[in-house]
């Protein structure tokens, strides 16, 4: 079940790999989730001493939060996933010009996951033929319902 999810990563980046992270997060930040109080668009993933996090992802705490804590919508979390792979993609990341980027947050059970991948940056022109692709395919969708609707009846 998908909870939050970042379309504008399709559209800037070519994905390439695609991995599933866990997430280390707090009470009321659970709590927010829940109530879909949150926002990925902006989150981009760093590497930091051998580890990774998700800086970006903005979770707007919910007016009931409690009252001896101080929600902080911004603050960096850290995303869990086996050593091996981390090495993996921080190898990846560092030789061959290849960025993290957060997909979409969803749960798996009970566990809020997020989906990361390895991405490299499209240029200007790139985005601009996925436009026009997307505008196409549009606009054949069009062509093809209207076609079908003037077709006279043999009666």
């Amino acid at each position: 079940m998908s909870i939050a999810e970042n379309r504008r990563a399709h559209f800037d980046y070519h994905l390439e790999e695609r991995h599933e992270a866990g997430m280390v997060l707090q009470g009321w930040e659970i709590k927010a989730i829940r109530a879909g109080q949150v926002q990925l668009t902006d989150g981009y993933v760093v590497i930091r001493d051998g580890e990774l996090y998700l800086i970006g992802c903005r979770i707007n705490a919910l007016r009931s939060a409690s009252t001896h804590i101080s929600p902080e919508a911004d603050r960096t979390k850290k995303l869990l996933m086996r050593k091996e792979e981390i090495k993996r993609l921080i190898g990846k990341v560092e030789q061959k010009g290849f960025t993290l980027v957060p997909l979409n947050l969803h749960f798996k059970g009970s566990h809020v996951k997020a989906e990361i991948a390895l991405a490299k940056g499209k240029a200007e022109h790139d985005k601009r033929n996925t436009e026009k692709k997307k505008d196409w395919e549009r606009e054949k969708g069009r062509l093809m319902r209207h076609k079908v609707s003037s077709k006279p009846s043999r009666d």
